[in-house]
């Protein structure tokens, strides 16, 4: 494992974090054309794929698509295209940064779905904090008015898909591979997609795939700067920095869509914010293992042992710099 190196780790994950908000304002500005979110996933992934093959080819004989827990891994890549494709929706309807905002409700799920699936006992203190986090989404939410909207929920179901990826990664921490997972979760989903996405096709102009290919781009150059980043540092370093993604959303909502979130938003956004770097402080105090909003194999990156020991990791020697794969759906 590379040595520890915490300022160039959070420079690559807040570069990362940056990628993957322009990702997610490209899908809608497709989105905003009229390609259906299911299309744009589909795309995406079968790109993604392309990106993954020759790492997949070049670990062969290494078996990297072994598994014993093949339910996990289908259920996980269920969860993710389902995330996914719901984002899109809602950010057909809201600003970048309103649905960023509510996406970070993952880890106040997290938080609850540990307890059944991961047997953690979470006290008082992250339950007020879980509490105070979803005051916040209301807030953002402000239902009986007339600012909400039905899609303000689309980005609640997304995250808890999102969670429960998690909570399934986190389950399979130590026993599979950041490749594994990234070829299951890629193959499933499109399979999951493909057929959704190729009803009613019609073939993307020649800027369309332009689009298209940079969401690609972005999506593998994510990944790689967070896998790399957790590789020089710890979580529980790292992951209040996730939360610049809301950074990212708002200058590119105001920028590219002319967007700016209003008092209200800002307001339940700080709330949620606050509450989820207090769930991350609690985490890392009491079980050593924060929630990373923006996490997943990242996490396992972090569990690869020394070159030689796995050969489903993302390289023979994780010393040496990762080839870009496509990020966790």
């Amino acid at each position: 494992m590379p040595a520890d190196r915490p300022t160039l780790a959070i420079a690559m994950l807040l570069f990362a974090m940056f990628v993957f908000t322009a990702m997610d304002g490209i899908a809608k500005g497709l989105a905003g054309q009229g390609m259906p979110p299911e299309r744009i996933i589909l795309l995406r992934y079968v790109l993604v794929s392309l990106i993954l093959a020759p790492v997949v080819v070049a670990r062969w004989e290494h078996r990297p698509m072994r598994t014993s827990r093949p339910i996990l891994h289908i259920v996980r890549g269920v969860l993710l295209i389902g995330s996914a494709t719901l984002f899109i929706y809602a950010m057909r309807a809201l600003p970048l940064e309103t649905a960023t905002a509510i996406g970070f409700a993952s880890p106040l799920y997290v938080t609850a779905l540990s307890i059944p699936f991961l047997g953690e006992k979470v006290g008082m203190r992250r339950w007020a904090a879980v509490g105070v986090g979803f005051l916040g989404i209301l807030v953002i939410l402000r239902p009986g008015t007339a600012a909400f909207v039905p899609e303000m929920l689309i980005p609640l179901v997304s995250s808890f898909c999102w969670a429960c990826g998690l909570i399934i990664t986190r389950a399979m921490r130590g026993r599979e591979g950041p490749l594994t997972i990234l070829i299951w979760s890629t193959g499933i989903g499109v399979i999951v997609i493909a057929p959704l996405g190729l009803v009613g096709w019609e073939t993307p102009t020649p800027t369309q795939w332009g689009m298209l290919a940079a969401i690609a781009l972005c999506h593998a150059a994510g990944q790689y700067f967070t896998i790399r980043a957790f590789m020089m540092a710890s979580a529980s370093l790292l992951a209040p920095f996730s939360y610049s993604t809301i950074i990212w959303a708002t200058l590119i909502g105001l920028f590219a869509f002319g967007s700016y979130p209003d008092t209200a938003t800002i307001a339940g956004t700080c709330l949620l914010v606050g509450a989820g770097l207090y769930v991350w402080h609690r985490e890392r105090t009491v079980t050593g293992t924060p929630t990373v909003p923006g996490g997943s194999i990242s996490e396992v990156a972090q569990e690869v042992p020394e070159s030689g020991k796995r050969g489903d990791s993302l390289g023979a020697d994780a010393t040496q710099p990762l080839r870009p794969g496509p990020p966790d759906p």
